[in-house]
This record gives C-alpha cells, structure tokens and sequence, in this order.
C-alpha cells in the first residue's frame, strides 16, 4: 500500500505510510498547502519504497532529503523513513590543526614509526596552510601548491610520500563528512619511486673491513645480520629472540613490523649464512643463561644505529654511502639472486619479487667484468 495524504482539523496534514516491519505511520506536517503536502506525499513514497525493497534513493529523491530544514527532517527520522542526521561536527574538527589532532588521537592502531611519519607530514600541512585554515577552504590548486613547497624543502621521495600521507588525511575528513571532497583526491605520484643513483654495492673486502671496525660481538652480529642476512635494521633484529634460532635446522625465524599486516607477512625464515654463523655463534657464547633477545645492547630509543654504523664505516677507513642499512639488504639480494631461484631469494627477505626488481636488485661492475670476458655466453 503507497502512502496516503490525510487531512486533520485546523488545515493541517499527515502522512500516512507503511514501514519495512509493517506496521503503519504517520509524519504529521502540520499547517500546509495541499499542494505542498502532496509534494511531500510524492517523496514519503519514495522513501516507503526503497525501505520496504531494501534498495538505495534515487538521486532525486536523496537530493530532496539533504536539503530538507532540521524540522522536517527530525520527523522523517522519528518514523525511520532516515537515517539520523550526524550532530554538527565541532568548530575545531572543521579546522585543519584541530581536525589533524583529532585524527592523531583517534589512531590507537598504529605503530610507533608509523605515527612518527603521520606527525611529520601534520607539521609540514599546518606549516604551510596554518592550524586555523579551515578543510573545505583548501583546493586542489592549493594541494599542488604545497607539494611543489615541500619539494623545495625535502628529498623527492621524503615530499611523495608526505603528499600520500596528506592524501590520507583528507580522505578520512571526506568520510567523517567534515568536506565533500578531499583536495589532494586527484593527486598522482605519491609513492616512493626507485632511485637507482642512491644504490651501493658493499662488496666483501669493504663488509669485512667495517667488521674490523666493529666495537663488539654485537656490532659485528648488527652488521652480519644486515649485509649477510638482508635483515630490516633496527626493527628485525632487535625483535631477535634466542628461541628464533634453529641451531639443528640451520634456520633463524625473523618476526617482521613491516610486513605484519600482510597475510602470512609477520614472520619468515631464513638460513643461517655462513658468513652469518660465526658472528651469531660468538654472541651466544657471550650470552648469559636465560637471556631472551639475541641483542642485548643498543636496543634503547636513544641509540641511533645510522650515526654510529657512519661513524664504524669512517673508522674501516671508507667513504660513507648513502642509505647504508637498505644498500645491505640490496646487496644481499644481489648476491643471492646470482645463485639462488629469485623467488627464494624474496621469501628470505621478505619481499616481493616487483620490489626487489624495482628497489633491490643491482647491476654490478662484476656483471660486466663477466659479460665482456665471454661469461654471458
């Protein structure tokens, strides 16, 4: 049964309809022309009808229900012919600084690197736009506006990867309806492109040169680890624990951070190297009964691996490159590739094998040397 138009005493009008559980209705309009109440009448039906089908409005019908005055709307409501309407979002969370605290509050699911990144690309949009820039004001002109200021400021992938985090931002603003639309929606090139010009081949005489260097067994097993394991450093192995090292299996389980959220992502295993074998041996030996993580020191937030793995590489007498703990992975990934199936190589260090091609591996001088002297052949 549609909708029907009723006419109460003193001129005014009801609505009477049927709702999806059956039972019968009634929007009371009070005062109204019956023209305007039959215009009312056309959308009740609307509505009664996509609620007993169970499909969405038509566009008509939902332009009609967004404009509709907080009186009108609230006995739709009542009768659950709507939704009800979201309260009025705090003057604050339409600014751009309060919006961005609100949102750094909300994340309680993130980890501790991830809100660091997060916070960065906060400060570099309240830097640019101001705290009190209000969202809906912000444009696409001025969201490209900002990416051409920070890459001023910041190395190409630093300011891509802001822009993605911004792109975020605002795209949790459109879903809490704070705008309508999220100004950096239609910005390209937000991820980390490769940069083969920062790649470092760390051949074997450089690798044991920087374990002379080393201060201890624990240094040395660090630095084992990243050039001869292609671990993450510092999350995988300072996340080490004794009970991940098969000693009779040959293997070590690595529990990974990054790759956690992926299935099957939280941990994987890999060999221990010859080359790894020694450093892990000897640092064992030096462990005390029932110690629980395979490194014991440097594991306090202040102790920043970078700095004092630059500072080891300048005592061994070598130029410090660029990225120093990536460029391990990349060249364990090499050297492995070369002798093992590729998709092997990337389970060990957990990667996908377009990563790996796209961010890992190299072409070294030792594929040339080879190729010119006929061993391509």
């Amino acid at each position: 049964m549609m909708a029907s138009l009723s006419r109460d005493p003193g001129g005014r009008k009801r609505i009477l309809f049927k709702c999806a559980n059956g039972k019968r209705r009634a929007v009371r309009l009070g005062k109204l022309s019956v023209k305007a109440a039959n215009a009312v009448l056309v959308r009740v039906e609307a509505l009664e009808a996509a609620g007993l089908s169970g499909t969405s409005w038509d566009t008509e019908t939902a332009a009609w229900v967004g404009a509709r005055d907080e009186v009108i709307y609230r006995k739709l409501a009542a009768v659950g012919l709507v939704p009800p309407r979201e309260p009025e979002p705090k003057a604050e969370s339409v600014m751009l600084g309060g919006f961005l605290d609100q949102y750094m509050e909300g994340r309680t699911d993130i980890k501790p690197s991830t809100r660091t990144n997060l916070n960065q690309a906060r400060r570099n949009l309240v830097r640019f736009f101001g705290a009190e820039k209000r969202l809906a004001d912000i444009s696409p002109g001025d969201a490209d506006e900002f990416r051409r200021d920070l890459m001023t400021r910041l190395a190409e992938n630093t300011g891509r990867r802001c822009c993605g985090r911004a792109k975020q931002f605002f795209r949790a603003a459109v879903r809490k309806r704070l705008i309508t639309e999220s100004p950096f929606a239609d910005m390209k090139d937000c991820s980390v492109r490769a940069n083969p010009s920062r790649l470092y081949f760390i051949s074997r005489e450089e690798a044991q040169a920087v374990l002379d260097a080393c201060p201890d067994a624990q240094w040395r097993l660090l630095f084992a680890l990243a050039r001869f394991g292609g671990l993450r450093v510092p999350s995988e192995p300072l996340a080490l624990r004794w009970t991940d090292v098969d000693w009779d299996r040959g293997r070590i389980t690595i529990h990974s951070a990054k790759t956690e959220h992926h299935e099957g992502g939280e941990s994987r295993q890999i060999p221990i190297f010859s080359e790894l074998r020694p450093h892990l041996e000897a640092v064992w030996e030096q462990a005390e009964p029932g110690t629980e993580w395979v490194i014991t020191r440097y594991r306090s937030a202040n102790s920043n691996l970078r700095t004092q793995l630059l500072r080891i590489i300048e005592r061994a007498g070598l130029k410090p490159w660029g990225k120093p703990f990536q460029n391990f992975r990349s060249t364990r990934e090499t050297e492995l590739a070369e002798k093992v199936p590729v998709h092997v190589v990337c389970k060990w260090l957990g990667n996908s094998q377009a990563v790996a091609n796209r961010h890992y591996l190299q072409v070294t001088d030792e594929h040339f040397r080879e190729a010119s002297e006929g061993g391509a052949e």
